[in-house]
């Protein structure tokens, strides 16, 4: 399997990287100049007509948007999440989505309240998008807690774990006063992510990248 992954550092591509590497997947990256335009080129278009990473091509063909991409890696290599015939695989699928479609999208409306609201009504945007982060990571916790799910556990990497730690990193790093996220009031998550991070895969990726030691519980330092 020929794999290159358009990347550039603690961007949303770095959620794939943590996968391929725990997945021990051979790939190739291809670094994405964001500030100088390469994502805008009709030779990247051709690979993400969104013009957004990640993208990650294969032999196949290209795929772009994080969920896509994680839930492939899961189906090509049976490992990381359920599979298809797995009975958890709904669930699974049902939380996957979640992060995508519900925590990933209240986090970019923390981080870029204006394309929402328009920049006369960020504040209000942001004061709501903490709202729901809050309430969707609570849900998570819960979740974590009542059903201890293998496929989001301390004790079993997976696609998800990495998924929402990188969300969590940035709403740490990111989120302006008075807005963030105090991960201890979420310990079953909090453990879930503190698992990933000490994992030799999320280690070389976060000396690569430079997110530090701790890149979900501690990020920054």
């Amino acid at each position: 399997m020929t794999l290159t992954l358009h990347h550039a550092p603690d961007f949303a591509s770095t959620i794939i990287r943590f996968a391929l590497e725990e997945l021990e997947l051979p790939h190739t990256l291809a670094l994405a100049d964001i500030d100088g335009g390469a994502l805008a080129t009709p030779e990247y278009r051709q690979v993400n007509p969104v013009g957004l990473i990640p993208a990650l091509e294969t032999d196949s063909g290209p795929i772009f948007e994080t969920g896509a991409i994680l839930l492939w890696l899961v189906d090509q290599t049976g490992r990381l999440g359920p599979g298809p015939k797995d009975p958890d695989r709904g669930a699974f699928l049902s939380w996957l989505f979640f992060t995508s479609n519900a925590l990933h999208q209240a986090a970019l409306a923390m981080f870029y309240p204006h394309r929402p609201a328009g920049e006369a009504n960020s504040a209000a945007a942001q004061a709501v998008a903490q709202e729901q982060i809050t309430a969707r990571l609570g849900l998570i916790e819960t979740m974590i807690a009542t059903q201890a799910p293998r496929w989001l556990s301390p004790d079993h990497p997976g696609v998800l774990g990495y998924y929402i730690g990188v969300l969590v990193r940035w709403l740490i790093l990111l989120s302006p006063a008075p807005h963030g996220v105090a991960l201890d009031d979420f310990p079953y998550l909090k453990a879930v992510l503190a698992a990933h991070e000490a994992r030799p895969a999320a280690q070389r990726v976060a000396a690569s990248d430079r997110l530090g030691p701790h890149p979900f519980t501690k990020p920054g330092s």
